[in-house]
């Protein structure tokens, strides 16, 4: 195959590391049994007979272990590398060569706003601002240009890396004086297009915001800076007895700044609430350079409005989130997971409302994934199921302070479901690796569908009794126009992640996709985004969610915070052309 003439050295690096990288995994995983990533535990009944016939399970915890060691006993003399679990980071590489996405502009028809463009004096000024830290190198800049799934991709020529906040209010005052858009970026492992720029807009980069402040043992209470990244944070707190609140599949790049940013969800809402309640304070620049300091670490405090809200969740349109304050909770002592099968979604609810009633102050997390989101684990990250084929999948965790007091509860609340016909086979994880490997079949979804071609997110709530039906009625009415209609979430919450496949971006499915699904979401009274943001893609359908006097508040906070509209412009709030159209959607 001849080379193309247009791919640089450095991509052309980025080719052969990925190909020795991908050998040499393959080679590791083939020596090894799925066996070795978690240990089968036998469900029985009172009367101790088996409560599933299935080959899957081990005859008892004594040879499963056995078994366990033995297969990673063979797997590390064969590889020299024991098997981790997943985290998902994000990276460029050469699948996410911004030169294979189509310009933003482009594809959706965006027209630029009359915003400045960037100077030889502006340039000058910012160099001298942050020496070596004002990236022109477009080879450097195409990470920061295209979104990690290839569906939007910006013409930035500048991106800038402040390590305080007087730089970042340095940088702000003087674009809000010429009038330069600004694109705020954490991680850039955002969902719908809101941490790249849509034209030219400076990139203003928090990786190199990266410190923890202060860490109270007695409070609880972490202050760092918005760069720092959640898995990093995580393991500082972890060696202090404490874990963050919250936990997502890219918690390996993602920002706590961009979580804040886009109000991130993640795995434990259920257990910890949301980052609107565990966020005590956050310190944010304004489009003027104005620095609004309300970092403050006290779990009460009513002086005025609660002033902090206001960024958690406007995808950095009314400032930029520049430290945080955040209640982090005490280590879990115990933790469990049990990966369930059963048959129907109906029995997911059913399993559900017994978890809440018989593991109570201990449930710490409850997750589903359909048949298809298995498959498509098992086919691009070689991550093998360890229970039979079904229908639906179901994670649960417990965390708590007593081992045997939380491993009594989930016996009982499996004998349960297992005797009543709800749960058809299972199998249990209480070490740390296998829970972590466990968790990599559900956390592994998103990694897996971006290698299995163009991906139309949709990350909406909705009633519980509805959650799954959405999945069914877009598979009928797509047919073979998708390639694959996958549908996974979280249960504790009422969010489903509505994904669709094709094998590239195609107009015409598209259309029959939107608005057809937020007319479907609000029928039922639901979101249209949950915990991922309206970012670009969106923001023209939040009629659908939200009144016209809501949205017309929010336009009114814009403009009174950011009169100019430098801050991620084309994110969030609708076009012009759509407050038009807000009667029709709100119709729906």
């Amino acid at each position: 195959m001849p080379i193309n003439p247009y791919r640089t050295r450095r991509e052309l690096g980025v080719l052969l590391y990925g190909a020795m990288a991908s050998l040499s995994s393959f080679l590791c995983r083939a020596t090894q049994c799925h066996k070795t990533f978690v240990k089968r535990w036998l469900l029985v009944q009172a009367s101790g007979q088996n409560v599933a016939s299935s080959a899957n399970f081990c005859q008892s915890a004594a040879l499963a272990e056995h078994s366990l060691q033995t297969l990673t006993s063979h797997s590390e003399c064969s590889c020299h590398v024991q098997w981790q679990p997943r985290t998902r980071h994000f990276h460029s590489s050469s699948r996410h060569l911004s030169r294979e996405v189509e310009f933003t502009d482009v594809r959706y028809g965006v027209r630029r706003l009359a915003f400045s463009t960037v100077t030889k004096e502006d340039l000058k000024f910012l160099e001298s601002l942050l020496p070596d830290r004002a990236v022109t190198d477009p080879d450097l800049l195409e990470a920061s240009n295209v979104d990690w799934l290839r569906t939007v991709r910006g013409r930035s020529q500048l991106l800038l890396r402040p390590r305080n906040t007087e730089e970042v209010s340095q940088i702000l005052r003087y674009c809000n004086d010429r009038n330069l858009a600004v694109n705020p970026q954490g991680g850039n492992t955002g969902l719908v297009g809101g941490s790249v720029p849509v034209f030219d807009e400076i990139i203003i980069s928090t990786a190199q915001m990266n410190s923890i402040i202060d860490f109270n043992p007695n409070s609880g209470v972490l202050i760092c800076q918005s760069g720092c990244i959640l898995e990093n944070l995580n393991g500082y707190l972890e060696a202090q007895d404490f874990i963050m609140p919250l936990d997502l599949g890219a918690k390996g790049s993602c920002h706590i700044g961009g979580n804040l940013a886009t109000n991130a969800g993640g795995l434990r809402l259920l257990r910890y609430g949301s980052l609107h309640g565990t966020v005590l304070g956050l310190e944010a620049v304004l489009a003027d350079g104005t620095v609004l300091n309300c970092l403050a670490p006290l779990r009460k405090d009513n002086t005025g409005y609660d002033l902090k809200q206001l960024f958690i969740g406007a995808e950095g349109t009314l400032g930029i989130i520049t430290a945080v304050s955040i209640l982090c909770p005490r280590k879990p002592r115990s933790v469990n997971l049990a990966l369930l099968g059963c048959d129907r979604f109906d029995q997911i609810l059913s399993i559900f409302n017994q978890c809440k009633g018989m593991l109570g102050e201990i449930l710490s997390a409850f997750e589903f994934l359909d048949q298809s989101c298995r498959e498509v684990v098992q086919e691009h990250l070689k991550l093998a199921n360890p229970l039979q084929e079904k229908p639906f999948y179901i994670l649960v965790e417990t965390s708590g302070s007593n081992a045997n007091h939380d491993q009594e509860k989930l016996n009982q609340f499996l004998e349960e479901v297992m005797t009543s016909g709800l749960v058809a086979e299972g199998t249990v994880a209480t070490e740390e690796r296998k829970i972590k490997a466990l968790w990599g079949l559900r956390e592994g979804i998103t990694e897996a569908l971006s290698h299995d071609g163009y991906i139309y997110k949709y990350d909406i709530s909705l009633p519980l009794e509805k959650i799954y039906d959405i999945v069914v009625d877009m598979r009928e009415r797509l047919g073979d126009k998708a390639k694959r209609v996958v549908g996974y979430g979280h249960i504790g919450d009422g969010n489903l992640h509505l994904n669709i496949v094709s094998p590239a971006h195609d107009h015409q499915l598209l259309a029959a996709i939107e608005p057809y699904v937020y007319e479907w979401t609000a029928k039922y009274s639901g979101s249209i985004s949950a915990e991922h943001g309206l970012g670009f893609k969106k923001k023209d359908f939040i009629y659908y969610s939200k009144s016209k006097e809501a949205v017309q508040i929010m336009q009114q906070m814009k403009l009174m915070l950011d009169p100019k509209g430098i801050l991620n412009p084309y994110k969030t709030l609708p076009s012009p052309s759509q407050n038009s159209a807000s009667s029709t959607q709100e119709h729906h």
